[in-house]
């Protein structure tokens, strides 16, 4: 078992990817990753997956929580830490993120077997699927009383 990161840390961390432009520019990883594999480029998923890990860290963190995507970031923290929910399971919104990392699936295995079709119907359903839950989880933030 790992231990936890310090509070300071992980305010570090979401604060920096609260950055709209993080966000907004790991939205397309997703469907490179299934190209990627596609194609049987390996340079480019470890490039889209290296892209992942380090992108989060790469922004300032934004200077009001006006942008959509600053508060839907926001939002994952507040329902993780403070509503104390997951982010996947049969109960709503949450079965959105569990169709998206399944969709997911279907879509690597379909790049992987080659499958155009496939892939990209998949790949389409998992970005979709995500955003819904973002949209959802940014409603409920949106809501929320004073702090």
């Amino acid at each position: 078992m790992t231990a936890p990161l310090p509070n300071s840390v992980r305010d570090w961390f979401w604060s920096r990817h609260s950055n709209p432009k993080s966000g907004w520019s790991r939205v397309p990883t997703g469907a490179v990753i299934v190209f990627a594999v596609y194609q049987r480029r390996w340079r480019l998923l470890t490039a889209a997956l290296l892209w992942t890990a380090i992108n989060p860290i790469l922004f300032a963190p934004p200077d009001t929580e006006d942008a959509w995507m600053t508060r839907a970031v926001l939002a994952e923290r507040w329902w993780l830490r403070e509503q104390d929910n997951g982010t996947m399971g049969l109960d709503y919104p949450n079965v959105c993120n569990t169709g998206g990392a399944l969709a997911s699936a279907i879509a690597l295995y379909a790049a992987w077997r080659r499958r155009p079709v496939s892939a990209a119907a998949a790949t389409l359903a998992m970005s979709g699927l995500k955003l819904w839950w973002l949209r959802e989880i940014v409603q409920q933030y949106d809501k929320r009383g004073p702090e």
